[in-house]
């Protein structure tokens, strides 16, 4: 009976701490969709609210690791319950850095809202920036769900995003090679996409602590990458 008691105890505590990283989640979710919000709409008074909305979040990860540590010393977990708890920190670890990336962003905004807006690449962002937080939202239902099959294939969603970041690299590049003034904003967009691609990588992360969490070993094969960006140069034309 007194056994029944702790399994059902650790079970409601292991809930709460779920409920925490959910609620996480759905913090990070909003402040990335924000970000881009305010870049596309040129609102800096939207950017300056984003730069201030890290702090709930950063709260709720020192929750997540306090009541994760204590349900460890407590309970002494075992196999699964003990991955499951491993995986909640890390993941929520993961959300926290996705949640500065979005201040990052934010911080860039205020800048480049002051240029003339640079071909079309402020929607691009936010069709790359809507990617991440459809892999996010996948991946922790996933978590919650115990459903490795939806975590890897958001694993593997990662190369479509960094894809549409080459592609973005590429586009202002050009830009700046026609026309010097647009060197400044497309610096500052290629940092934000840069934040954006790194978002991404962090979600599909996450999915790796899903598979672990209920395989009990982390993926066989690499994930595929397919970010040029860092060894990608541009023709130019000496005629």
């Amino acid at each position: 009976m007194e056994s029944t008691h702790i399994v059902q105890s650790f079970d409601r505590d292991l809930e709460k701490i779920k409920g925490l990283l959910l609620e996480m989640g759905g913090l990070v979710e909003t402040q990335l969709a924000d970000a881009i919000t305010a870049l596309v709409n040129r609102d800096s008074k939207l950017g300056k609210q984003v730069k201030k909305s890290d702090k709930p979040i950063n709260l709720l990860e020192q929750e997540i690791n306090e009541k994760a540590v204590r349900l460890l010393a407590l309970r002494q977990p075992v196999a699964a319950d003990l991955r499951i708890i491993v995986s909640i920190m890390k993941a929520a670890a993961n959300l926290e850095r996705i949640g500065d990336y979005a201040k990052n962003i934010a911080k860039r905004t205020s800048v480049v809202v002051k240029c003339p807006p640079v071909g079309s690449a402020a929607n691009t962002l936010k069709r790359m920036n809507t990617m991440v937080i459809n892999m996010i939202n996948d991946v922790l239902d996933a978590f919650i769900a115990d459903d490795i099959e939806t975590a890897d294939a958001v694993r593997l969603r990662d190369e479509e995003v960094d894809l549409v970041h080459n592609t973005l690299f590429r586009e202002l590049l050009t830009y700046m090679m026609e026309d010097q003034r647009n060197i400044s904003p497309s610096m500052h967009l290629l940092f934000i996409a840069k934040n954006i691609e790194r978002c991404g990588d962090h979600a599909a992360q996450i999915a790796e602590q899903v598979h672990y969490m209920v395989a009990g070993s982390l993926p066989e094969d690499k994930r595929p990458k397919s970010d040029k960006t860092s060894t990608m140069t541009l023709e130019v034309d000496q005629n």
